[in-house]
């Protein structure tokens, strides 16, 4: 039998350890048996039954039916209760601001999408990320105390100890910012924050459940270009929690980008981007919003326009030089793209930065690498955003052994 990615302990002092990974495990495999917890987690059978009475009197788990008989007593299911717990997910993006409610098991209850204010002050965006806070849980009619907070998903770079964002290249005007301590006085709701790559890294191995188990570098592609990483079912920050801007490394070329410098993944890969990469190719006027434009090359592309398509190809597969190296230097081997810049053209993208991977990466034949579309969908750094809170809540920490 499989094990489970993270083994437990049988010491007393590190029972909240053991409950994390007992949690996780049972979330992972959907409906499992405590025999089976038990060969997956290496916990011996009395601790695993204290853990799992613990789990059930908290209202976390519950018993299911049973498994099909194998000739002796049929073994007690057990599965995660979804509505036990919740947490609200705010994403800020330069063009829009979306929101969902997510449960223990890491399903969309709810979704919210609005433009940012005109006024894109950082006073009006809090003022905005609260008011979508307060609509989804009051639609919800989830009590205020199985809230367990909000996830708040924002372009870095961050200041991680003092809660700010710093100066964002695509939102001028915001310097240092103590975005979450605003947004969590409006709110009513403790708050974490967390760059949108790494949010939705995050969500998609909550929500992917065993399918994202271990290791896997997550490719953020909304305004920007980001990436997660989850290195054995713990996401990699960095040393200043800022682990992952591969937006602004240079990857040939002299075009500048909107954060000063010149030959940044971003000046090439971004929608700003890609859309003025299109604009020039077929000589139309800069009319319309980013994100609208953006929105019609991508549905000419889907629908045979070669224009487009060779538009987004280039673009793919400058990006695919850049994941190649990622990989070869993190040794991984999976690669999943996700956020709203796939949207009807998924797959295109997918099979060019595929390709550009398979014939770039160190040591294919030891380590093949499988690129993959993400499971949360466009929505991946709301999601994101509201599992950075079931995440800190609940899953196991290396930090919850070694105490504080």
């Amino acid at each position: 039998m499989a094990k489970a990615s993270w083994q437990g302990t049988n010491l007393p002092r590190v029972g909240g350890f053991n409950r994390a990974v007992v949690l996780d495990a049972i979330r992972q495999h959907g409906e499992v048996s405590r025999v089976e917890l038990a060969q997956r987690t290496g916990l011996t059978a009395q601790t695993m039954s204290n853990i799992v009475r613990a789990l059930i009197d908290d209202g976390l788990v519950t018993e299911n039916g049973h498994a099909p008989s194998t000739g002796g007593k049929r073994r007690v299911l057990l599965k995660v209760v979804p509505d036990a717990y919740s947490a609200v997910g705010l994403h800020l993006d330069p063009e829009r601001i979306t929101g969902v409610l997510l449960d223990l098991a890491g399903g969309v209850r709810l979704r919210s999408r609005r433009r940012v204010p005109d006024d894109a002050s950082p006073a009006a965006m809090a003022a905005a990320l609260a008011r979508t806070c307060h609509q989804l849980v009051r639609r919800s009619g989830i009590a205020d105390d199985r809230v367990l907070g909000v996830g708040l998903a924002v372009p870095g770079p961050l200041d991680a100890a003092h809660r700010r964002v710093l100066a964002p290249p695509n939102l001028t005007g915001w310097e240092e910012v103590a975005l979450a301590d605003i947004v969590e006085e409006r709110a009513g709701l403790p708050v974490v924050m967390d760059n949108d790559a790494t949010a939705a890294a995050i969500g998609e191995r909550w929500a992917g459940c065993a399918d994202r188990a271990g290791s896997f570098v997550y490719v953020y592609l909304g305004s920007g270009v980001g990436v997660g990483v989850v290195l054995g079912d713990q996401v990699h920050r960095g040393v200043s929690n800022n682990a992952g801007e591969i937006g602004h490394v240079h990857s040939g070329g002299g075009r500048e980008c909107h954060c000063g410098k010149r030959g940044c993944l971003e000046a090439y890969c971004s929608m700003r981007a890609i859309v003025a990469d299109w604009r020039a190719a077929t000589r139309q006027p800069g009319e319309g919003s980013v994100a609208e434009t953006y929105e019609q090359l991508c549905r000419q592309a889907a629908d045979g326009d070669a224009t487009a398509a060779r538009v987004l190809r280039v673009a793919a597969t400058r990006l695919g030089h850049a994941v190649a190296s990622v990989v070869s230097v993190l040794d991984v081997d999976r690669v999943v793209l996700g956020g709203p810049a796939l949207r009807h053209v998924a797959e295109l993208v997918r099979s060019r930065v595929a390709k550009v991977v398979e014939a770039q990466v160190w040591a294919p034949k030891i380590r093949p690498v499988r690129v993959e579309t993400a499971l949360i969908g466009e929505d991946a750094g709301a999601v994101g955003a509201a599992s950075l809170v079931l995440d800190r809540a609940y899953s196991p920490r290396v930090a919850t052994l070694l105490g504080p």
